[in-house]
């Protein structure tokens, strides 16, 4: 059996226990109610590869730690990367020098909800092998194979194919005692086939459905995916997809595949459903929520079928993390519970104001994707539950007389209260008296959030769930990038309407 991966040697070397216990006892000395230390190093690396030639490979590391304090009830907070004690003092000193200057704009003094002090902790995500400890060369070998096989097929002009990497170490210690030390590695592979139909004039692609994961690179060699049937398979989608008709737009019922609608959990519950969006703390960078707070317990989010939680524990999640950038660990609660909005994600400062969420504490979602950025509320894995007793895909296009099977993501558009949206994907079936009749093309979902959720009459089962997700989720400004799973199981929806979309970009 292989062994429990362990703490980078290379990370813990780092002297961040003594600038840490510096910085602290500075804050201390100086007042400060509240202090925590964020010491970080993420290393990136991504390989790209075009028609069986390695187009680059990269490799950068962010380095460097964080001082955040509580004086006279307001934030202050610095940041720097020389890895001195002298340094660690000076982060102090300007933390709380600047949360004096912001105690004359702070109307509410900032606290905190209490937490249990975890004294020295570790946490490591599951993997067998990190895929930064693998060659390069060997990586950019398989990815150049996989595009050459894609190119096997004579209608398949260009191929490409990425890989990228992160490995993610983080040290966390506070006044109150808490001392975590955690890593996260984390992949997203990725090919495309392109080409064009000289018959019809259409020139499009095909790419793989697989999500980016918290696994390691034993996602690519060891069966977690099935990388030889999607490499065949791409290409035939593609030559169907370069013929395949436009879309008549109408009303349509859907049947949604994984690998599409973890894209609009993400915009339309997701992000709806950060507390701070939802109280208007969040405005500029992409909005608000329609689900304000006030709506809580009584906002019909959707069917009695939809049931959604908030979940940083799930095994293999891209948001799944030990303890949290506050010190807290990590949970899993209920968000849509019966198609009733019942929950947001929070962290300590909203759990302290709103004490009847989570028992007056953080649900552990406060996040920093860098030692140089503060941390802010970001998302947990928001996820569909499958019903028990579900049906599979299979059986949820049986039902279906006149609709359409959505595979894969990629545009979408949604307004600043994530209500009114649209989404489009890679592959459109037509659904003919519940048997599936080609592909078509052009086609994208209309509906508001709640029309949306509300139409759905069918969850599949267990069987049919994925957690898909997303590298890129922006948040915040100065803005911050953050990698956010969404586990779902197909599901049909009623009477949505289908918009030609080549049609309205001539409007």
């Amino acid at each position: 059996m292989p062994s429990e991966p362990q703490l980078d040697d290379s990370f813990t070397a780092l002297p961040y226990r003594r600038l840490g216990d510096v910085a602290l006892q500075r804050a201390a000395d100086l007042g400060a109610t509240h202090a925590d230390f964020r010491f970080e190093r993420v290393r990136y690396q991504h390989i790209g590869v075009r028609d069986g030639h390695l187009q680059g490979a990269a490799d950068s590391e962010d380095l460097g730690f964080a001082v955040r304090v509580i004086h006279g009830g307001a934030w202050g907070f610095a940041a720097g990367v020389v890895l001195t004690e002298e340094e660690a003092l000076r982060l102090a000193d300007t933390a709380v020098a600047v949360a004096k200057v912001a105690a004359d704009m702070t109307s509410t003094p900032v606290e905190l909800a209490a937490e249990p002090v975890h004294a020295d902790v570790t946490w490591v995500s599951p993997h067998l092998v990190n895929p930064l400890e693998v060659p390069t060369a060997e990586k950019a070998a398989l990815l150049i194979d996989w595009t050459n096989r894609l190119r096997e097929h004579g209608f398949v002009q260009h191929a490409s194919a990425s890989l990228q990497q992160v490995q993610e170490n983080k040290y966390y210690a506070d006044l109150a005692g808490t001392r975590t030390t955690q890593q996260r590695i984390r992949l997203q592979p990725a090919f495309e086939a392109m080409g064009s139909d000289a018959g019809t004039g259409h020139f499009d692609s095909m790419r793989t459905i697989a999500p980016p994961v918290a696994h390691g690179y034993e996602f690519l060699t060891d069966g977690l995916w099935d990388w030889d049937s999607e490499l065949l398979q791409a290409p035939d989608l593609l030559a169907e997809k370069l013929k395949a008709t436009t879309v008549d737009p109408g009303i349509y019922d859907l049947v949604i595949d994984p690998s599409n609608l973890w894209l609009t959990i993400h915009e339309s519950i997701g992000h709806a459903t950060e507390l701070d969006r939802a109280l208007g703390y969040e405005a500029n960078y992409a909005g608000t929520s329609f689900a304000t707070y006030d709506k809580l317990g009584t906002l019909q989010y959707g069917s009695e079928l939809m049931n959604v939680t908030g979940d940083r524990t799930v095994e293999h999640g891209l948001a799944t993390i030990g303890y949290d950038d506050e010190g807290v660990e990590t949970q899993s609660w209920d968000i849509v519970k019966d198609g009733v909005l019942v929950g947001y994600q929070l962290d300590r400062q909203m759990g302290l104001m709103h004490p009847e969420l989570n028992g007056g504490r953080s649900n552990g979602c406060a996040y920093a994707d860098s030692p140089s950025h503060i941390p802010i509320q970001r998302m947990a894995n928001v996820s569909l539950q499958p019903a028990p007793d579900g049906p599979s895909t299979d059986e949820l296009i049986a039902d279906v007389e006149r609709g359409l099977y959505v595979v894969g993501d990629k545009s979408w558009s949604i307004d600043m209260q994530r209500y009114n949206f649209q989404f489009t994907g890679q592959r459109f079936f037509l659904i003919e008296n519940g048997r599936l009749a080609g592909q078509v093309r052009d086609a994208a979902y209309q509906a508001t959030t709640t029309d949306f959720w509300g139409s759905m009459d069918a969850v599949g089962g267990p069987d049919t769930w994925v957690l898909g997700g997303a590298f890129n989720c922006g948040k915040a400004q100065p803005g911050q990038v953050a990698a956010v799973s969404h586990g779902c199981p197909s599901a049909r929806f009623r009477g949505i309407r289908i918009l030609n979309a080549l049609q309205e970009a001539g409007h």
